[in-house]
């Protein structure tokens, strides 16, 4: 569904969801509700109970992106090699660490600005590039040199292993390890596929391609998928937010 702001994109999805349930062929649980805010999660679950009834609308899986894949992981995170007690890493964490690492590494933080260093390693996860990847990318590796920064790539592999050897997740790695609970245990994969009957998300014209790629890969069992965005609003290129997602919607499925 592709609509300009303000014109109920969000409103469409919540009836559909109350339309769904009313039905009688979903149970709340079968339902995956994906958005970008808390806020929104909110909203529409309030809008939802106010149509079916709080005690329902209590069961839906509905939230962020974050939120949801961190309490997919809490249940499997054995399987990847972390507790379920696993920390998460704000933003000021991740920093503290980068900057740590920098500093080991004896280089310039002045070059090496650390808000900078994250937002590259950030920038790269979301595009499903790991550290390995990364050091073989020459396009990146070119970039980084001609900005006076070729050991980034070193730095993301450090950062990743701390945070390991840590226990900790920090925002982007939540996604990124549900992706490789999902590509590495085809059975975890499977029982999620079965659990989410339908998938909905909101503000889809600012997935990107990590967030495409777990929905994609949730709805492959069955392709019973809605999506609601306006092409002309993205507003979260920075965050490597893929406009095309929502303009090949058509086409994937």
């Amino acid at each position: 569904v592709i609509a300009g702001a303000g014109s109920g994109k969000t409103r469409v999805l919540t009836y559909k969801i109350a339309y769904l349930l009313a039905s009688g062929d979903y149970s709340p649980y079968q339902i995956l509700a994906l958005t970008f805010t808390n806020k929104a999660a909110r909203e529409m679950k309030e809008r939802i109970a106010s149509v079916v009834g709080g005690a329902t609308a209590s069961r839906l899986w509905m939230g962020t992106f974050h939120s949801i894949f961190s309490r997919i992981l809490r249940t499997n995170a054995e399987r990847i090699g972390f507790s379920r007690d696993f920390t998460i890493y704000d933003q000021s964490d991740s920093r503290s660490l980068i900057k740590t690492v920098i500093k080991e590494m004896l280089l310039d933080d002045k070059v090496y600005k650390p808000a900078t260093v994250q937002a590259i390693i950030s920038h790269a996860k979301n595009a499903l590039i790991e550290p390995q990847a990364y050091a073989r990318n020459r396009e990146l590796i070119e970039m980084d040199t001609r900005s006076k920064r070729p050991l980034i790539h070193e730095i993301y592999r450090i950062y990743r292993q701390r945070c390991f050897v840590s226990g900790a997740m920090d925002f982007d790695d939540l996604l990124i390890y549900a992706n490789i609970l999902f590509r590495d245990f085809p059975d975890a994969l499977e029982q999620y596929r079965n659990r989410f009957r339908y998938i909905l998300v909101d503000e889809y014209q600012d997935t990107n391609r990590l967030q495409y790629r777990l929905a994609a890969l949730l709805a492959g069992g069955h392709e019973n998928i809605c999506v609601v965005g306006d092409d002309d609003q993205s507003i979260y290129r920075f965050r490597g937010a893929t406009i095309e997602n929502i303009l090949n919607f058509e086409q994937e499925y």
